[in-house]
């Protein structure tokens, strides 16, 4: 059982990290023959080791520091900026009840 769950190709669904990096992995490949640009000319322009890029294409694992790199050459920064958004409000009031209700924070004497 567990070399089945181990298994990189043994996909339950797309939103696991496996499928997620897969899926970027694929899309920045296709950008970057859409922009016709071979691997190599991709990691001499993005600054990333031909063997990481390779690496990301064929196993998709790349550092974050790397994806970076080649989305600035791809021109898919814009991705980015929508991770992890800011809590929004619809009311003065969810404002008012999200700062009562912080807790404190690590560290903190009144923890």
């Amino acid at each position: 059982m567990d070399k089945i769950l181990a298994d990189n190709d043994f996909v339950l669904d797309a939103f696991n990290p496996y499928a997620i990096a897969k899926g970027i992995a694929q899309r920045m490949k296709a950008k970057r023959l859409a922009m016709k640009l071979t691997q190599q000319a991709l990691a001499k322009r993005s600054g990333v080791s031909l063997g990481s890029l390779k690496r990301f294409e064929n196993k998709y694992e790349i550092s974050l520091k790397h994806l970076l790199q080649l989305a600035v050459i791809l021109d898919a920064t814009e991705a980015f900026a929508s991770l992890f958004p800011a809590a929004q409000f619809n009311s003065i009031e969810e404002v008012l009840k999200a700062t009562k209700s912080k807790k404190p924070q690590r560290g903190s004497k009144n923890a």
